[in-house]
Order: C-alpha cells, then structure tokens, then sequence
C-alpha cells in the first residue's frame, strides 16, 4: 500500500493543507523493501509536518498584525450583558404592544364614530375625509409599530439562541404570520365615498330590491379584527409572564407562556368575570355590525336603532329565537350566525363553570363525609338494637307465655324483617360513602404510604443482602478450614506415629541390650530423650 501526501496552498486553513491518499488499487511491494518504504514515509511526514507548523505560525502572525492595523474587536458578550440587552428588549417590546393597542383603538373609535355620523347628521364630505384621514395615519403608524414589535422580537430570538445573522430566525412560519398580521391591521376605510349595488331579498314579500350601500361598510366591520391586540398585551403585563421564577418552573415543566396559557388562568382564576365581559364585548360588537350592514335595507326598520339590534343579537346569542326580526342582508346573517355558535359554546362555559363552582372543596368533602358516616353508624345502631328487640319479643311471646298470640307473633315477625332489611340498607349507604371518600386526596395519601412501605423494604432487603453476603463469606472461611483439615489431622496423625515408634525402639533396645545391669540404674527416659515429646504433647 503506497501513501501519496498532497500538498494544497490555497486551502481555507492558514498554512497549507495537507492531504494523505491512500492507494489500495497499486501493487504490493516486496517484503524486504517495506522497511524502506516506512524510513522513506516517517522521514517525509515529519518534514511536512515541521513546513505545515512554519507556515501555520506566519499565517497566524500576519493575521494579528492585519487585525491590529484594523477596526477593534467587538466587545464579548457574557451572559450578563446578554441578560440586560434581553431585559431591555423585553421592556420595549412590552411597550410597543401598549403603543399598537393604543393606535388600533383609536382607529376604530374613530371609524364608529365616522360610520354614525355618515348615515345623516353631516352631508359634507370634508367632515368624513377627515376622520377617514385620521384613520388612514393611525392605520400606518400600527403598522410600523408592528414591525418594530416583530424586529424586537427577532432580536429577542438572536438573543436566546446567540445567533449574530438576524436571516436565521426568519422562517417561513413567521414570515407568513408576519404578512397576515398586517394584512388584517391595514384594513380600514379609503377617504373617498365609493358606492356599489347590491340585491337583497326580504322575508314578507319574495320580491328582489334593489339598494346602494358604501363600500366603507365592507372596509369598516373587518377593523374589530384589531382586538386581537388586547390579548398580546395582556400576555406581555400578565405577572406569569413577568415573573422570572414563574418563566423558570414553566421552561422546566415544558409550558410556553402564551395567551392561550394566560385565558386559561384567568378563566381558572375568575371565570364569571371573563365570561361576563366576553358576552357583553359580543353583544355590543354584534349589535352594532347589525344595525350597520341592515341600515341601507332595512325596510321594515327593525334595526334602526342600537336597541332593537341588540335584543336581536341577544335572542341570537341565546338560541331562543323568536322570529321577531329577521337580517335581510348577508352581512346581517352571517353575523348573526357566528353570533349564535359563540353563544353555544359560551352557555356550555358557563355550564361547565357553574358545575365546577357548585362542588364541594376538598376540606367540605371531607367534613360532610365525616357527618354522614357518624349519622350512619347511629342508624346501624338503632338498627342493631330494633333487631335484637322483635328477637327478643319473638322468643318472648313464643317460648315465655302460656298462650301464643299469633298475631302478635306475625307482627314482630314482620318489624324483625323490616329492622333486617333497614340494617342492610344502612351498612349499603356506607359502603357507598367509604367508596365516595376515595378521593385524589386519599389516593395521593395512600400513594405515599405505599411508597414509604416500598422504601422500608427495599432497605430492608438490602440489609438481608448485606448479611447474606457476609455469611456467605464466613460458610467460605468455614469450608477452606474444613477442607484443610485433613491435611492437618494426617500431619499431626503421622507425627504421632514416628513419635510412638521412635519411643517404642528405644524402649526395645533399652530392654534387649547386653548391658541391662548397668543401665539399671538410668531411666528409659534419659537414655531416650525423644519419648518424652509425645507424652507431653498430647497431655
């Protein structure tokens, strides 16, 4: 295998680059000239190597005289300085989404004041272009604040994430919310009167009429879209969302503080409030685009006045429906139509609101089940007692008098069963009532005792471990000394044995030596020393 070095000049790296191809494709060389080939390669990298680190080093130095000579670096940004430019972010966003709720108002303020006006207390046209004006101005002063509030808002990204490219938080998702947010606030009433023709049928008479309407109408209903802002600055002022600690527990918990998350608070909070001025903010809104899109066909006059188009809108928003007023118009109908899905699920709200007040809280449950069980448990006694009673009557007028009256036996025969039957269904009701007292409470609690009764065993059966383990290693030291043992009983077994014969040789040739007499006098056990050894030993 042959390594080729490639040396490359114009690489990105200061230096040079260097690159090691590695050739399979090639013959093999001979075995005995491999050594060479490796003297020849180790030589060649290290002078490569030694030419890469000469010019890495002038590279690098001509970098920091050219650096030098230049502009001078920007100041790092620790996360302190990050910290303070994302609070002072925060505050300005807060305050272009108050400045954006402020102009949106103001424009439509002013567009229903324009509209009343228009319908007969001023013909000039001068009075109208004027309020027109001032709409158009607010209309464009909201859309700049809007793209200030979005440029905050990638800044607010840049910041987080430490991207110095503002490009990288424009995806497609918020370039396309970015474009519909101005869309719906850039609608709004032209300063010019235009009219257009419109066909409209009425319910008494199945005949077409024929009217005029401003196109101011069609431009002027679509600014209450505007209302949108109130929930962006209800966010931005919620104490969830300013809080640093509530934003932390939330990050951990994986919950976004969005408006959503806030209307869920509120209605968690105080649901009557919110549900009460959502109701009225329809009512009024939905009135007055009635009496607006009606007015120029209105020919019975049903909704000529604010009054009578808001009793429409109520019957409407009930679902009651009386047939009273009709809406002639597409505009009036459609109106209508989302007035009375919103108040379906505005009635099953206040349903579902209701129902969650009326419960009882945790603290009452347990007080009024604590009642009913001790008034049960009295019954269960007066039960008890009644039955034992007519037992007792019965054994009484049965085995105790001379003449049974049957009739009076039957009678207490009967109140016996009945007693019976009340005892049953008394000890029912508190089953029923111990089964109801199982509450997320009692579960919570009896989660707990579980848990502690599990952590008592497990430490116990790490302790059983523990003692299993040192026995384990005691019957260890037991079965090595049981298995030495032999050895040392055949030791000590043959010692005993060279011992006895050692003595019982001395004593034979103490005994058969030809100098008995003279040896009478000494005793076996000087003239052998060595039997002595035994006797003591085994003493």
């Amino acid at each position: 295998m042959l390594h080729i070095v490639k040396v490359d000049q114009n690489s990105h790296f200061p230096g040079v680059h260097l690159r090691l191809l590695t050739l399979s494709s090639l013959p093999d060389l001979d075995a005995d000239r491999q050594p060479l080939q490796l003297l020849h390669s180790a030589i060649l990298e290290d002078a490569l190597s030694k030419a890469i680190r000469e010019d890495s080093s002038k590279a690098n130095s001509e970098n920091l005289t050219r650096e030098e000579g230049s502009a001078p670096q920007k100041k790092t940004k620790d996360i302190s300085y990050r910290l303070g430019q994302r609070r002072a972010l925060f505050g300005k966003r807060k305050q272009l989404s108050d400045y954006a709720l402020v102009c949106g108002m103001f424009g439509i303020t002013v567009m229903v004041i324009d509209t009343e006006l228009s319908r007969g207390f001023h013909s000039k046209e001068s009075l109208s272009v004027i309020l027109k004006s001032l709409i158009s101005l607010s209309t464009a002063i909201l859309l700049g604040l809007i793209v200030m509030y979005h440029a905050r808002e990638i800044q607010l990204f840049m910041v987080d994430n430490g991207a110095d490219d503002w490009r990288i938080a424009m995806t497609y998702e918020r370039i396309l919310f970015i474009v519909l947010e101005l869309l719906v606030c850039a609608i709004h009433p032209i300063p010019a009167q235009h009219v257009f023709t419109r066909t409209t049928e009425t319910a008494s008479s199945p005949k077409s009429l024929m009217g005029t309407a401003d196109v101011e109408i069609i431009l002027s209903v679509p600014m209450f879209l505007r209302l949108y802002l109130i929930g962006r600055v209800m966010l931005l002022h919620s104490k969830l969302f300013t809080d640093a600690s509530s934003r932390s527990i939330g990050a951990l918990n994986k919950i976004n503080f969005d408006t959503r998350f806030v209307m869920k608070t509120l209605m968690t909070i105080c649901p009557g409030t919110v549900l009460l001025v959502f109701s009225v903010s329809c009512w009024i809104i939905s009135a007055w685009t009635v009496r607006v899109c009606e007015r120029y066909n209105d020919t019975e006059e049903v909704t000529t006045t604010f009054l009578e188009a808001m009793w429409l809108i109520s019957i409407t928003f009930l679902s009651i429906g009386y047939g009273d007023m009709v809406p002639q118009t597409y505009c009036g109908k459609g109106v209508c139509l989302l007035t009375g899905i919103m108040g379906a699920g505005c009635t099953a709200l206040v349903v579902a609101v209701v129902a969650r007040k009326s419960e009882l809280t945790r603290a009452e449950k347990h007080v009024h089940n604590f009642m009913m069980d001790t008034q049960l448990y009295k019954k269960i006694k007066n039960t008890a007692a009644n039955v034992l009673r007519e037992t007792w009557l019965i054994y009484k007028n049965t085995k105790l008098v001379r003449k049974i009256d049957h009739a009076r036996v039957r009678n207490h025969q009967r109140k016996f069963l009945q007693a019976i039957h009340e005892m049953r269904r008394v000890k029912m009701e508190q089953r029923k009532l111990t089964d109801q007292a199982n509450t997320v409470a009692d579960l919570a609690k009896t989660q707990s005792m579980m848990y502690d009764l599990v952590s008592e065993l497990q430490r116990r059966s790490e302790e059983l471990d523990r003692r299993i383990v040192a026995l384990e290693e005691k019957l260890d030291s037991i079965l090595v000394g049981v298995q030495s043992l032999p050895v040392m009983l055949s030791q000590a077994i043959t010692k005993q044995q060279q011992d006895f014969l050692d003595d019982l040789a001395c004593r034979v040739h103490f005994l058969s030596s030809s100098w008995g007499s003279e040896c009478c006098s000494v005793p076996a056990r000087q003239l052998c020393p060595a039997s002595a050894t035994p006797e003591t030993s085994y003493s």
